[in-house]
């Protein structure tokens, strides 16, 4: 129907219609939403214009008609504008957006000036709005529309990416980020390739409406994007690489190169082009180059001169795609010499294919793909794996690293495979070897966001890649140790549990940081790690240091979990000496006892702090560590009444024996506790049923302290093991080879029992203890011999014989000799007192010998030079026939007072009362009785009056006194100070011995002052 036809006010009110729509459908368009508002927001504008024309009956008329018709054609091209960027592919929408914009901003200022016409038209009717009209239809006409200035910036790098022809994937990932986000499309594979598809159609449709110009710019996008990680179809670039391949099989082996054609070279530079286009001559160029050519003024065609009626360029695709297709096969036959090279098994071939490789992937991005399609990353792992060669290990880190440099699928690829197997070991080789490995572990740990959380999660399962990162971390490189410290610190962040392996490998640092100022959940789960962990002192030393104890003992006073564990770590720490000093400064030890002895704590705390009381007093500390935080001693007494109260409270031997082992480690430091333990807190009867305990290390300790107690209350224990089977149990103990320390205190506590109790020595002999004695004095510990020589004195005691027999029987007689010689102060000392005892005995062992004769020899059996008659060690335990003179003589040489007192008491018992002559006539011959003389110029009092009690006996003898008369009576008058008068004991003694001398003199004359 004309136009003419039809009534001004339907046509009116159509075109309202029309505008409303149009206007309410510019607002929903995704890509340059602030230029189609703009044009939403006029034509809403316009709307009541138009109404207010209905209103007013608009007048029927040419120029209103025109007006209206030019309004409507210029709002059905603003619905077409909508309409046609309305579902397209918002890559397109974005990268055509200055075009987009321009027309808008065009068909808005068109119906700006259509409504212009209609209002000079209907100046009448409009003259109640006529100041709105005019103000919307001059802003529409002067409108001025502008692509947003975050799009421009992306549609310039773009543009400037294609001019610069970069093909590398790091810039074809920064531009398909930038345009995902700005179009808000998700970065995913899926959606990536689902919108370039998209594009791909927008390039055919433009081909199809054959605009040369926009098709050719989308097909350099969708080249730049389509090399982008989330962009790749792998399938694609698979088939394509094996179509390729397919190509170059014909070609022979030793082929490097396919020899380019001559259309592929530029006329102008003479190299092979990238970006041809053709001229209106013919003749195809570099772009680059053609413009260059051009704006030096140049209006010939630069191959054959011919003058350029048209300076327009045209993309010369096919040509383009050709050179593309050459490059790539060149590509292949690259990719299989590297290969050939690979596998021949030449260090320097091996080498060169690396280098190769380096170049294929900074040429093109597509290669890094290939050369895995290829199978050569497979091969350069297992070289990687294999080879001793230092610098091709160094070589290939390098290579793998420019393959995967700023590539996604490459590190996936190269992290699935056995890449990790290979890569790891390498950062505990060489130093420089090391470095690349740790560069390309960075590098595979990267990807677009930052860090590849799913790679690291694999990086922690391999077991010594912590291990080997916190070495380098260690260690004197730098950069090294700069990539270990980020890698390791995003392990730390990606699991917890790292902290733990770090720890372990030797990197305290993120562990005790957790546990000083980390969540209470992270300080638990640390505490745990550090309780578990093998630890040596050193370790613990620094854990000590870093600051650990404190928060520690701040979670004392947190609920019973973390306390016990609390306690379990701190128990760990004090293994080592440095720590103690620690745990005493900060006060710990109050804070044990309090929870051990004022509150009522569950059995696990209480073990862990008997434990812990325990290790603070190992090592033989003693009490040196407990003292509150001033450094002050603790009372011990009431410690030790807890300590042992607890063994009576206590079902748990996990209680009781770290107890038993504080309480022997403070009376071995304090003497003076161990009778106080005694006598206050009865400990005697509450450790001497611990020797029946099930377990061995409570038995064990309680001997030890036992061996204590009995020096101040022995008879308590005599009644116990006079009990049914109870001295059978410290035989064994006695018998105990493989607990030196427990056969020392069972030794020394029979040595504290008193002599008087016969039984005790009765039963002792019948259950063979003896033999144990004797067991120990051969191989026990110096302690426990020492302990054992002093229990022999209960089986030697010389009123005894037969015990002296059994003792002898057992070969003791040797044993003590031996001990004269090699033994210590305290063994020699016993030893010569031992060998006294027996000795003592060998005058009434001694048979009185008659002469007797034998019918062929009249040879008479020799006699012993001392007693006189037939000894031997077994018969009459004579110390001569023992051998024991010479050492006994020794003692007294080395001049030291406990072993010399007892070497002349030995030595005593060898000069009889009444016939003293045959004994000093032994001990004189032995040269034994010169240093007993000396003594009195050296010795103490004590021993001094020993040995003026020996002279008193061999000065009996007149051959002794003639020998030896003149030397003791110088060394006598200087003791008695030249006044046989003197009123001391020692002085009396001496005076007696220089009368002694004096009867037996054969001078009569006194050379003693008033006799």
């Amino acid at each position: 129907m004309a136009l003419e036809l039809i009534p001004i006010g339907t046509i009116l009110a159509v075109l309202t219609n029309q505008v409303i729509k149009t206007a309410q459908a510019a607002k929903d368009i995704l890509v340059e939403k602030d230029s189609f508002r703009v044009l939403s927001k006029h034509l809403f504008d316009i709307e009541p214009v138009l109404k207010e024309l209905q209103l007013q009956e608009l007048n029927d008329s040419q120029a209103a008609r025109l007006a209206l018709e030019s309004l409507e054609t210029d709002v059905k091209k603003a619905n077409s504008l909508i309409e046609k960027y309305k579902n397209r592919s918002r890559f397109y929408l974005l990268v055509r957006c200055r075009y987009i914009v321009k027309e808008v901003e065009q068909v808005t200022r068109d119906i700006g000036r259509s409504l212009a016409a209609l209002s000079l038209a209907n100046t009448e009717v409009l003259s109640s709005i006529s100041d709105q009209v005019n103000r919307l239809q001059n802003e529409m006409q002067r409108v001025e529309l502008e692509t947003s200035h975050s799009q421009l910036q992306i549609i310039n790098k773009l543009d400037q990416g294609i001019k610069d022809q970069k093909r590398d994937q790091s810039f074809a990932n920064d531009m398909l980020e930038e345009i995902a986000r700005a179009v808000g499309v998700n970065v995913e594979p899926s959606v990536i390739n689902e919108e370039l598809e998209s594009f791909r159609k927008e390039k055919e449709e433009a081909a199809q409406r054959k605009e040369k110009a926009e098709e050719y710019f989308l097909q350099q996008v969708i080249a730049v994007l389509s090399r982008a990680d989330a962009a790749i179809n792998y399938k694609e670039l698979r088939t394509r690489y094996l179509q390729r391949f397919q190509v170059i099989v014909g070609y022979d082996e030793r082929e490097k190169q396919i020899p380019p054609l001559n259309a592929f070279f530029c006329p102008i530079n003479r190299t092979i082009m990238v970006d041809p286009v053709s001229l209106c001559t013919g003749t195809t160029c570099e772009r680059a180059a053609i413009k260059a050519w051009l704006e030096l003024g140049e209006r010939t065609d630069p191959g054959t001169g011919e003058v350029l009626q048209d300076t327009s360029l045209r993309p010369n695709l096919m040509l383009r795609q050709s050179i593309e297709e050459w490059r790539e096969l060149n590509y292949c036959l690259r990719i299989r010499c590297c290969k050939s090279n690979l596998a021949s098994g030449s260090d320097e071939l091996v080498k060169e294919a690396l280098c190769q490789v380096q170049e294929l992937v900074r040429e093109d991005s597509v290669n890094k793909d290939w050369i895995f399609i290829g199978g050569l990353v497979d091969i350069i792992i297992s070289i990687l794996g294999n080879s001793h060669n230092k610098d091709v290990k160094r070589k290939i880190l390098i290579t793998l690293k420019e393959v995967v440099k700023g590539h996604a699928k490459s590190k996936e690829l190269l992290v699935e495979s056995k890449g990790w197997d290979y890569i790891i070991p390498c950062l505990g080789r060489d130093p420089s070897i090391s470095k690349e490995a740790v560069a390309l572990l960075f590098e595979l740990l990267q990807d677009r966001s930052g860090w590849n959380v799913s790679a690291c999660e694999k990086l922690s399962q391999q077991c010594s890649a912590i291990l080997f990162l916190v070495t380098l971390l260690r260690g004197p490189e730098v950069e090294s140790a700069e990539y270990a410290k980020k890698i390791l610190d995003k392990l730390l962040d990606v699991d917890e549990e790292n902290i733990s392996r770090a720890a372990r490998s030797g990197w305290y640092d993120p562990l005790v940081d957790r546990i000083v100022q980390g969540p209470q959940s992270s300080r638990m789960s640390m505490v745990r790690s550090l309780v578990n962990m093998e630890l040596v002192d050193a370790n613990l030393e620094i854990i000590g240091k870093m600051g650990v104890i404190p928060p520690l003992l701040e979670m004392l006073s947190d609920r019973s979990e973390s306390k016990e564990l609390s306690l379990r770590a701190l128990v760990k720490l004090s293994s080592c000496g440095a720590n103690k000093e620690l745990l005493a400064a900060s006060d710990v030890v109050s804070c044990i006892i309090k929870l051990m002895f004022t509150s009522h704590e569950r059995p696990a705390i209480i073990i862990k702090c008997c434990e812990l009381l325990e290790k603070l007093t190992s090592d033989n500390d003693g009490i040196k560590f407990l003292v509150d935080g001033r450094g002050t001693q603790l009372e011990l007494e009431p410690i030790i009444t807890g300590l042992l109260a607890l063994q009576q409270s206590a079902s748990s031997s996990h209680v009781r024996r770290p107890a038993l082992r504080v309480i022997l480690a403070i009376c071995n430091s304090e003497p003076e506790l161990v009778k106080k333990a005694v006598l206050a807190a009865n400990g005697i009867s509450i450790v001497l049923p611990l020797i029946d305990d099930s377990d061995s290390e409570i038995r064990e300790v309680a001997i030890n302290l036992l061996f204590l107690f009995s020096q101040h209350e022995p008879h308590g224990v005599v009644e116990y093991l006079l009990r049914p089977r109870r001295l059978e149990a410290l035989v064994g103990f006695l018998e105990n080879e493989d607990k030196s320390d427990v056969q020392m205190a069972a030794a020394g506590l029979l040595a504290n029992l008193p002599k008087s109790e016969v039984l005790l020595t009765t039963r002792l002999i019948e259950l063979d203890g003896i033999e144990a004695i004797v067991k120990v004095l051969r191989s026990g510990t110096l302690e426990a011999k020492e302990n054992a020589l002093s229990t022999l004195f209960r089986f030697t005691d010389p009123t005894d014989v037969e015990s002296q027999r059994i003792v002898v029987k057992q070969g003791v007689y040797p044993l003590l000799v031996n001990f004269l010689r090699v033994g210590s102060v305290t063994a020699k000392a016993r030893a010569a007192a031992l060998i006294g005892n027996l000795s003592s005995s060998t005058p009434r062992l001694v048979v009185a010998t008659q002469p007797r004769f034998c019918w062929c020899f009249s040879a008479r059996v020799p006699l012993c030079p001392a007693h006189g008659g037939n000894c031997s060690v077994a018969s009459t335990f004579c110390l001569l026939e023992a051998n024991a003179l010479p050492e006994l003589v020794e003692l007294l040489r080395i001049q030291v007072h406990a072993t010399a007192y007892e070497a002349i008491q030995a030595l005593s018992t060898l000069v009889r009362e009444g016939s003293p002559n045959r004994g000093a006539s032994v001990l004189h011959e032995a040269n034994a009785i010169k240093p007993i003389l000396e003594i009195l110029t050296w010795g103490m009092d004590p021993l001094k009056e020993e040995a003026l009690g020996f002279l008193e006996k061999v000065f009996r003898s007149k051959d002794i006194v003639e020998r030896y008369g003149s030397t003791a009576k110088l060394l006598l008058i200087r003791m008695t100070g030249r006044n046989i008068h003197d009123e001391s004991h020692i002085g009396r003694r001496a005076a007696r011995v220089l009368s002694l001398l004096e009867r037996y003199s054969k001078s009569s004359t006194s050379i003693l002052l008033g006799i």
